[in-house]
C-alpha cells in the first residue's frame, strides 16, 4: 500500500533498490527505492531514515507496519513529504528485493539485446556465441539455470554431467574453483581439473548481491582475451537476466511455503497442498525444524543469514532424497523428511547433523536443528511440527541458560522433560497447587532463611538415603535426620504416602525444568 499517493510521489524516477541498514555509512540514494529492514514507526533508526531518505531525494521507503497504523505511517510521509511504501508484515524482504529490482531494471523493456528477460537458456545461447565457447549458468547453490544448445561448439564430460544433472557436481559453497570466481573482480580463466578443459568464469551480481556465475569453455588462447573482455562486458546484463529469472522462480518458492505451512496449520486443506507438492505420504513423514541463535532479529544480516539457512536445508534435503519440501515461516526453517527405509530416525538425525554441521559457512552464530515424531498421516504433520518446534525451543533455553545442551536432538530424545514441562503448564494454569507443602516450604525458607526444600528434593532424589543425602547436601547424617524430620512435622508430611511422594516429585522437578 502506498501511505501517501500524490501525483509527485507517484512520478518520482527510480534507480535501483537499496536495503537500510543503520550501522553502515551513508551512501547516494538518490532516486532509489530503500528498504527499511528491521525499522519500526516510532523508532529513532525509523525516523532518522525517513528524514535522511527525504533530504536525499530518495524514491520511496517500502516498511512494514508491525502494528502501527496506516494514518500514523501516512503522517510520517506527509511530514517528510516522502512516499511510503507499506509491505505486509509476513512478506519476505528478499524476495521484495528481488521483485523490486526486476521491475526496476526491466521497467522500460521485455527484452534486452534481442533476448526475452529472462530467458536464461537463449542469454546461454548469446553467450556462447558472442565468446565462442559452450555456456553455463549456475546459481549460489550449485544449480544450471541455462545453458547454450549451439552445435558443434566443444564440451567436456562435467559440462555433460551438469547439463544432465541440472545440477554442479561439488556445492559452490566448497568448490575451490567457484570461490575464486566469486573472489574475483571481473572474468577470469580457471584452468582445466583432471581430463576437463579450462573455463573462462564471471560471478554474476546485482547491487552488491551474488546472482550466480556464467561458465564459458575456453575458446581456445588465440579467442581467449576476447571472450574474456565480451564476458567482462555482459556482466550487467547478466545481472538483469537473472534477477528477472528469479522473480518468477521466487513466487514458486513462495507458493512452496504456503503450501507447507496449509499442511502443518490448515488440516481440512492438506490433502489439497500434499497433492500440489507431489508429496509421496505411503511411509509417512516428519517435521524438521532449524533456526539461529542470534542475540537480535530483524537485522539486514540476520534475514540474510536466515535465507542461507533455507537454501541450505534445501539443498542437503535435495541431496539426500531427490526432492527438498522446505519453507521459511517466521523466523524458523521447516523440512519435511520422508521416512524411508527401516530406521528413518537414523537418517533424520544423520541428516539434521549434516546440516548443523555446515551451518559455520552461513552463519558465525549456532544453529538449532529438531525433528518431531513422525507422522503416520498427513493430519498428523501438526502434531510432528509441534513437536519439533517444542524440542528447538527447549533446547534454545537450555543452551542460553548455559546448559551444556546438544544443538540437534529427535523429539524422543526430549520427549520426557517436554512431557513433564506440559505437565508443569497444566498444573500452573489449573492453579492446582494451591498453597500446598511445596508453596508453604518456599515461603518458609524464604521468610527463615532455612534449606528445607533442597533437604526435600534430596530426599525424593535419593529415596530416602540419608549418607546418600549428607553427601550431596555437604552436611552431617545427623544434620540431614533432624531435617527430614522438621519436615514431617512442621508442614504435616507424611513421607511414607507413594501418592505424596508422586505430587511433591511433580511439582519439584515441573518447577526446575521452567526455571532452566
Amino acid at each position: 500500500m502506498h501511505a501517501n499517493p500524490t501525483p509527485e510521489n507517484l512520478g518520482h524516477p527510480v534507480s535501483d533498490v537499496l536495503m537500510y541498514d543503520p550501522l553502515d555509512t551513508w551512501s547516494s540514494v538518490d532516486d532509489r527505492i530503500i528498504l527499511a529492514v528491521g525499522c519500526t514507526y516510532g523508532s529513532p533508526d525509523f525516523d532518522q531514515l525517513l528524514h535522511r531518505a527525504a533530504n536525499s531525494n530518495a524514491a520511496a521507503v517500502i516498511v512494514k507496519a508491525h502494528g502501527a497504523r496506516m494514518e500514523q505511517l501516512r503522517s510520517a510521509a506527509v511530514r517528510h513529504t516522502l512516499s511510503v511504501l507499506v509491505a505486509p508484515d509476513d512478506a519476505d524482504w528478499t524476495q521484495l528485493v528481488a521483485l523490486a529490482r526486476a521491475s526496476v531494471m526491466g521497467a522500460a523493456a521485455d527484452s534486452a539485446s534481442g533476448v526475452r528477460l529472462g530467458d536464461l537458456y537463449a542469454f546461454a545461447n548469446a553467450a556462447a556465441s558472442i565468446t565462442n565457447g559452450a555456456a553455463s549458468i549456475v546459481d549460489p547453490l550449485g544449480r544450471i539455470l541455462g545453458y547454450s544448445t549451439l552445435p558443434g561448439q566443444p564440451i567436456d564430460e562435467l559440462r555433460r554431467i551438469t547439463t544432465l544433472t541440472l545440477q554442479e557436481t561439488i556445492q559452490p559453497a566448497f568448490d575451490q574453483d567457484f570461490k575464486a570466481v566469486y573472489a574475483a573482480p571481473g572474468a577470469v580463466l580457471v584452468p582445466a581439473a583432471d581430463e576437463g578443459m579450462a573455463r573462462l568464469a564471471l560471478a554474476v551480481r546485482a547491487g552488491g548481491e551474488l546472482l550466480g556465475s556464467i561458465w564459458i569453455i575456453d575458446p581456445g588462447e588465440e579467442k581467449r582475451a576476447t571472450a574474456l573482455g565480451a564476458l567482462d562486458r555482459m556482466a550487467p546484463l547478466a545481472g538483469l537476466h537473472m534477477l528477472h529469472a528469479r522473480s518468477a522462480s521466487d513466487f514458486g518458492e513462495r507458493r512452496n511455503a504456503d503450501l507447507i505451512r496449509t499442511l502443518m496449520d490448515d488440516t481440512p486443506h492438506a490433502s489439497f497442498a500434499a497433492a500440489q507438492l507431489g508429496l509421496n505420504t505411503a511411509n509417512g513423514l516428519a517435521v524438521a525444524a532449524f533456526s539461529i541463535v542470534r542475540p537480535e532479529t530483524g537485522s539486514l544480516e540476520s534475514v540474510r543469514e536466515i535465507h542461507r539457512l533455507l537454501h541450505l536445508v534445501t539443498t542437503v534435503c535435495n541431496v539426500q532424497f531427490g526432492t527438498g519440501h522446505s519453507a521459511l515461516i517466521g523466523s524458523v526453517v521447516y523440512a519435511l523428511l520422508p521416512c524411508n527405509g527401516t530406521t528413518p530416525r537414523t537418517l533424520h538425525s544423520r541428516i539434521i547433523q549434516e546440516i548443523e554441521a555446515y551451518s559455520h559457512t552461513i552463519s558465525s552464530f549456532p544453529v538449532i536443528a529438531t525433528v518431531g515424531g513422525i507422522a503416520a498421516t498427513i493430519e498428523d504433520l501438526p502434531r510432528s511440527r509441534s513437536e519439533a518446534v517444542q524440542t528447538l525451543h527447549h533446547l534454545i533455553s537450555l543452551q542460553g541458560r548455559g546448559a551444556n545442551a546438544p544443538s540437534v536432538a529427535l523429539y524422543e530424545d526430549f520427549q520426557i522433560p517436554l512431557n513433564l514441562m506440559k505437565i508443569g503448564k497444566f498444573i500452573e494454569d489449573n492453579e492446582l497447587a494451591g498453597a500446598d507443602e511445596i508453596t508453604r516450604i518456599q515461603a518458609h525458607d524464604a521468610a527463615q532463611q532455612t534449606d528445607y526444600l533442597a533437604t526435600l528434593r534430596a530426599y525424593l532424589a535419593f529415596a530416602g538415603n540419608i549418607s546418600a543425602m549428607a553427601a550431596e547436601l555437604h552436611v552431617h547424617n545427623n544434620t540431614i535426620r533432624y531435617r527430614v524430620g522438621r519436615l514431617a512435622e512442621d508442614f504435616k508430611l507424611d513421607l511414607t504416602d507413594q501418592q505424596k511422594r508422586l505430587w511433591l516429585w511433580l511439582r519439584l522437578t515441573t518447577m526446575d525444568l521452567a526455571s532452566k
